[in-house]
């Protein structure tokens, strides 16, 4: 995806469609109220008040009835805890003229749900037809417009942020740009709760998915919570993406609320989320069931107050309905008491958490006490004090280069420009000095690179290693055609 400029700040229209204008902040508010069913935001306080992990599947189609049936076959087979619309290509790039195209001559063609074309009426009557709430899932740099039909649409979750739904995802989006633009979606969250109404924001942490170290996961999360909190966003989900080892994922996890305690301001909830694993999946059922259980279980213990899932069919494309149902009861199958006794080894887990905590200091502590952290963040990336791997835009350097270490959780073979303690440059470096040697070329270094992203085929033994060094593997807990679904997010 890209895109080569956004609106100016404040300046995206608020689209008139066929079905009228949107309403008001106001009236949107008085609509979700009058909905009679809870927020996203109060299923997930009353989920981890019962200490178990809401459970919530991807989903999205173009048609509108299709989308309906959709909704209304995960709802009645499942009951997730949150259900979801993922939005297509063309709204994400504010492509919405084409979008309407689409949907009017070859709606299978979309990828995801054209919220924008289908209106906000529409919006309403999807969810008027389910108990649950909804949320927005898409990989926009720019969201307003999409936000305010979401919202008359008494939609109360929405995920992404000015970093993580731009960097991964488009060429050339001026930072400056698309965090002006969300700084605008959560001015409307603040001014939606002044109503009474508090939108859940989600934080897509998950950046580009795969090897991303927990870290700089984290850090982007910190920045854009921060953002958000200073203009009144008052519920915030910070997601992270898992890495596939329990202790490091663990320690991640349960990095978030002592990262919100220290960096944010009190009053403002938030939530674990865990993205069930985002790389490259194992192609047998059952051993995709396993690692599908093994995340929801990395949820639980890592006090997770959501688990996004994944289906047993990633490996093949997009999952129909059949497998997501699948894969959403699997899932929560991990919430059963009878699993209290399974543990982590916890001075593991205290370890890795404090060095997770002490790099996230590393990178956000030098740019939150800068009067324009806007512009301070513009100014890490272009200098590669903060950077993401395998990014797909020129306003990152792309100079961090992940490894799995012998354990298989992910270091930093290169840190680039980022600005880590001495101890902590030299802690990634001594433990894949182990894997690689001092001095890798680059064949070695890129048959280890795809080892890793391959890291559960090799652990199933669907696929050999190549890597020369052997690695522990977790031990995944096993357990015992209808339309596709959407693109993942």
């Amino acid at each position: 995806m890209s895109l080569t400029s956004l609106p100016a700040r404040g300046s995206a229209p608020r689209p008139d469609t066929a079905v009228g204008p949107l309403p008001t902040p106001a009236e949107s508010a008085a609509y979700i109220t009058s909905l009679g069913k809870p927020t996203a935001a109060e299923v997930l306080g009353r989920c981890r008040a019962q200490g178990r992990v809401a459970i919530q599947p991807r989903c999205g189609v173009g048609g509108h009835e299709e989308m309906k049936a959709l909704l209304a076959t995960l709802e009645a087979e499942v009951a997730p805890d949150i259900l979801t619309l993922t939005i297509d290509s063309h709204t994400r790039l504010l492509r919405f003229e084409e979008a309407l195209r689409t949907l009017n001559l070859r709606p299978t063609d979309l990828n995801g749900y054209p919220m924008v074309a289908h209106g906000w009426r529409r919006g309403r009557e999807l969810n008027e037809l389910i108990a649950a709430p909804l949320e927005i899932r898409h990989g926009s740099p720019d969201a307003r417009v999409l936000f305010d039909v979401s919202v008359a649409s008494g939609i109360t979750s929405f995920e992404g942020g000015g970093i993580s739904y731009n960097l991964p995802y488009s060429k050339a989006v001026p930072l400056a740009e698309s965090l002006g633009a969300w700084q605008d979606v959560d001015r409307r969250c603040g001014e939606l709760a002044e109503h009474g109404v508090v939108i859940d924001r989600e934080l897509f942490g998950t950046l580009t998915a795969v090897l991303v170290p927990p870290s700089i996961s984290l850090a982007i999360s910190v920045l854009e919570a921060v953002l958000a909190a200073r203009v009144g966003v008052r519920c915030i989900s910070v997601a992270y993406p898992q890495s596939g080892h329990l202790a490091q994922d663990v320690a991640a996890l349960r990095s978030i609320p002592v990262l919100a305690e220290r960096y944010l301001p009190a009053g403002i909830t938030v939530h674990a989320v865990l993205h069930e694993f985002m790389g490259v999946f194992p192609r047998q059922r059952g051993n995709a069931e396993d690692l599908i259980f093994y995340g929801a279980l990395v949820a639980r213990i890592g006090g997770a107050s959501k688990l996004i899932t994944k289906t047993y069919q990633e490996a093949y494309g997009i999952p129909d309905t059949a497998a997501n149902v699948a894969g959403l009861r699997l899932a929560d199958r991990a919430n059963s008491p009878l699993l209290d006794f399974v543990t982590v080894d916890e001075d593991q887990v205290d370890r890795e958490r404090e060095w997770i905590l002490a790099e996230v200091a590393d990178l956000v502590e030098p740019l939150l006490g800068q009067a324009d952290l806007i512009g301070a963040i513009v100014e890490a990336f272009a200098e590669g004090r903060l950077d993401i791997p395998f990014s797909a835009s020129r306003y990152a350097r792309s100079d961090l280069i992940p490894r799995r270490d012998r354990s298989g959780a992910i270091r930093y073979l290169s840190t680039g420009a980022l600005p880590f303690s001495p101890a902590h440059v030299r802690r990634n470096t001594e433990l894949l000095h182990e894997v690689d040697g001092p001095d890798p070329g680059l064949d070695s270094l890129t048959r280890g690179l795809t080892d890793d992203i391959n890291h559960f085929r090799h652990v199933f033994r669907e696929q050999e290693p190549s890597a020369a060094a052997p690695r522990s593997a977790p031990t995944p807990v096993a357990a015992p055609h209808t339309p596709r679904t959407e693109e993942p997010i």
